[in-house]
């Protein structure tokens, strides 16, 4: 099954890159994916990783105004232990199983795969891509 790529996140020498089985997944079908860390050339310390499924919730108040909500509705955490050492790639497998929450309104709401690295001296770094579940 071809991969799809779904974010990358850069710390000094350090990235994450968070690749998912397929973004567009059918009821019943499990969100499965792989967390890419690669040491780079410097050491980093990472607490945790954090993979959160988000819903977007696109909204316009009566002043014309648009406003984007985010709802946390799965959030799984990722322990490392040890630090990542340069040179060093490590892989770590996931799997989110999807519930009812998932299933949102097309027209005014996006779900979101938002991967989040904590790292140990407080700078946290974070991307996410959109993911189709129906």
């Amino acid at each position: 099954m071809l991969k799809s790529f779904l974010s990358k996140i850069g710390i000094g020498g350090l990235e994450v890159d968070t690749v998912v089985d397929n973004q567009m997944l059918e009821e019943g079908e499990i969100l499965n994916g792989t967390v890419y860390i690669d040491g780079g050339e410097a050491d980093q310390i990472i607490d945790h990783i954090t993979l959160e499924v988000l819903v977007r919730i696109h909204r316009e108040d009566a002043m014309s105004d648009f406003e984007d909500v985010d709802r946390t509705i799965t959030k799984h955490s990722i322990e490392l232990i040890g630090d990542s050492k340069s040179k060093e790639t490590r892989m770590i497998p996931f799997e989110i199983v999807p519930d009812d929450r998932w299933l949102i309104n097309k027209d005014n709401e996006k779900l979101l795969l938002k991967t989040t690295v904590h790292i140990d001296n407080g700078v946290d770094a974070y991307d996410e891509d959109e993911i189709q579940y129906a």
